[in-house]
């Protein structure tokens, strides 16, 4: 979810790299936004992803898959402590334990694992709304079903702290990983819809996929930014923030039902 604009030779695995598991775009929905983007993935917390992400290689064998997740993980940990301008390829190497030539095996430099991880950061964030939608969430009536999903998103910024330590740090100096956040929201914006053409009908609404798609674009924009935002405070005004963020999408909601 985009933020509001607050305030970087020689691996013996070189034959085993290739494409890993993929992930096919979102059907179209008409939303007035671009259509999302495919992103892939390989499970795990520090997910491996698909060439666009800044990988130089991609590993096929479990012993390289793992050398990636350790150098994934080890740069999430580093920019959590340090900071993402505090945090070099060396470091990176160091904790992961492994040669810095393996590292350069995989990514060009740090900009490259920067975006490897926004991107893993944004897959995860959609796998686990889309099993929301599809175990709890779709038994829930529509008060519920807001409060459940966004108390879920938070959980998720708090579960990863290095999400915000990559964006809030650098994002807006940073045009990959704006055009990450976009492709992610977009995404998100599109599943949205359709969750809000099956939850209109359910509720007697009569949402067009236009009026979908904007109202799909308002909450997640809206419930993003007020998410971002609280974590910049402490856990008690945090959750004053979460709170609020869930009544203010339950009104508009119910008061676009209503409309509709």
């Amino acid at each position: 979810m985009s933020i509001p604009q607050l305030c970087q030779g020689g691996c013996e695995d070189c034959s085993d790299y290739l494409v890993v598991l993929g992930l096919p775009p979102c059907p179209p929905v008409s939303t007035g936004l671009p259509p999302p983007s495919p992103v892939s993935l390989a499970g795990g917390s520090a997910p491996l992803l698909d060439p666009g992400s800044g990988l130089r290689r991609q590993p096929r064998q479990a012993r390289s898959q793992e050398r990636l997740r350790r150098i994934l993980a080890a740069a999430e940990t580093l920019f959590v402590a340090e900071g993402v301008g505090a945090t070099t390829t060396n470091a990176i190497a160091a904790q992961a334990g492994v040669p810095i030539g393996s590292l350069y095996q995989f990514f060009p430099d740090k900009g490259a694992i920067l975006r490897s991880l926004a991107q893993g950061y944004g897959e995860q964030l959609h796998d686990d709304l889309s099993r929301f939608e599809r175990e709890e969430g779709a038994c829930l009536e529509l008060d519920a079903y807001i409060e459940a999903l966004v108390a879920r998103t938070a959980r998720f910024f708090d579960e990863h702290p290095g999400y915000a330590a990559i964006f809030l740090d650098v994002q807006s100096a940073t045009p990959d990983l704006v055009a990450i956040e976009e492709e992610a929201d977009a995404r998100l914006v599109a599943e949205w819809a359709r969750a809000l053409l099956v939850r209109s009908t359910a509720e007697g609404g009569e949402f067009t996929a236009d009026e979908a798609g904007l109202i799909a674009y308002v909450l997640v924009k809206t419930i993003g930014n007020l998410l971002w935002l609280s974590l910049g405070h402490g856990p008690v005004l945090r959750a004053r923030l979460v709170r609020e963020a869930t009544l203010l999408a339950i009104a508009y909601l119910r008061r676009r039902m209503a409309a509709g």
